[in-house]
């Protein structure tokens, strides 16, 4: 049924634009403690390894309910340096979702393994444990990614790894916070690398990561090769790097570590909201929850038809939304020599042209919402 057409809607006359996200009410949620986070920082001099960092490595093992979590400088790292910790290496093969940010095959490159790419659902988007069964007599390792705010399904890809052999390395950086049958991330396997780049649920002033693990050997290594392969100073038994959690950044982290699960029921309630304010635009495709997780909404992403043109019409109305990811893996410049071809992956490729991302985060308001609900619905019915 062609439905009527309507012009997408301006912003209200003196209104700003909504955002696709808005650190600034975080920021402005923490400068207190901050500031004063900072000045101890300063007055004591402590820039590098100082108290703040051990004090957030622990509080955020606690809170992952994990036995060791170490920082790092970013979520790449993280990656790299969990998957090295936990055996996998030169020669080896790693399965992944071709659903992804590229940096989760590059940190599969860069510890000098193979990236295998998987399908995912079309449901979720998450990697698909009947496709990983595909590969993975061939694999060392699977490196599933928990995408959007909600984990893998784990229960499954742990029980394929276990009839093959492969180690797991959870990709956690947009799942702070989520659980798949009440287990945390990094509990279903070696390791969890996770990044707190600025936009995600537990975000720093700037690059950070870390690994978290029950596996004190792990924990070990990973620190190891975050130090220069230094235990000891001027000692360095292997080859490591340079990437140390800076203290000011633990500071932030521990300041938004304690608002953080506040924080992600403000995102649940925002994703109710849009749940509510689209049911009746059949023409979205809304996300949805999978069996057995508590989501935590890093990112609202729906799909739609004529993508391109709905982003451009809602950028037009003042609405930040975006694309969270327009190309996939294998498409990409950095991998144009994987083998792989257009139509390997047919669900991530389909996907790619359809996915939206629309703007959430703590403090969205309800007015926020609706203006992003009437511009959504007005553009994807244009010329229905």
């Amino acid at each position: 049924m062609t439905q009527p057409t309507r012009t997408v809607p301006p912003s209200p006359i003196g209104a700003p634009p909504v955002p696709l996200v808005d650190l600034g009410i975080q920021r402005d949620r923490i400068a207190d403690e901050v500031a004063e986070g900072f000045a101890r920082v300063l007055a004591a001099t402590a820039f590098i390894q100082g108290p703040d960092v051990s004090a957030f490595e622990e509080e955020f093992a606690s809170y992952t309910r994990r036995a060791f979590s170490v920082g790092l400088g970013n979520g790449t790292d993280a990656l790299e340096f969990a998957l090295r910790a936990a055996g996998v290496g030169t020669g080896d093969r790693v399965a992944l979702p071709a659903n992804t940010f590229v940096a989760t095959a590059e940190a599969v490159l860069r510890a000098g393994a193979e990236p295998v790419l998987v399908d995912v659902d079309d449901e979720h988007l998450l990697l698909d444990p009947d496709a990983l069964g595909e590969v993975a007599a061939t694999c060392r390792a699977v490196l599933p990614v928990h995408l959007f705010g909600q984990m893998a399904p784990m229960d499954r890809i742990r029980d394929v790894a276990e009839r093959h052999g492969l180690i797991v390395v959870e990709d956690a950086a947009q799942a702070q916070g989520a659980t798949h049958r009440g287990v945390p991330i990094g509990g279903w396997g070696a390791a969890a690398g996770t990044s707190f780049y600025p936009g995600k649920n537990l975000g720093a002033f700037g690059d950070a990561g870390g690994v978290v693990t029950d596996d004190a050997e792990v924990a070990r290594r990973v620190r190891l090769l975050a130090n220069h392969g230094s235990e000891v100073k001027y000692q360095h038994p292997v080859l490591g790097f340079n990437s140390r959690l800076d203290t000011l950044q633990a500071v932030v982290l521990r300041a938004k570590l304690a608002r953080l699960d506040a924080w992600n029921e403000e995102r649940r309630a925002a994703a109710r909201r849009y749940a509510e304010l689209l049911a009746d635009v059949p023409e979205v495709r809304l996300p949805s929850v999978a069996d057995g997780n508590e989501h935590v909404w890093h990112l609202y992403v729906v799909r739609v038809a004529r993508r391109d043109t709905v982003l451009a019409e809602l950028n037009a109305a003042g609405i930040g939304a975006g694309i969270h990811y327009p190309v996939p893996v294998h498409h990409t410049g950095a991998f144009a020599g994987s083998g792989y071809e257009r139509g390997d992956f047919p669900v991530t490729e389909r996907a790619a042209g359809e996915i939206l991302s629309l703007p959430l985060f703590p403090g969205i308001t309800a007015g926020q919402q609706e203006r992003v609900a009437d511009a959504l619905r007005a553009a994807v019915r244009r010329d229905a």
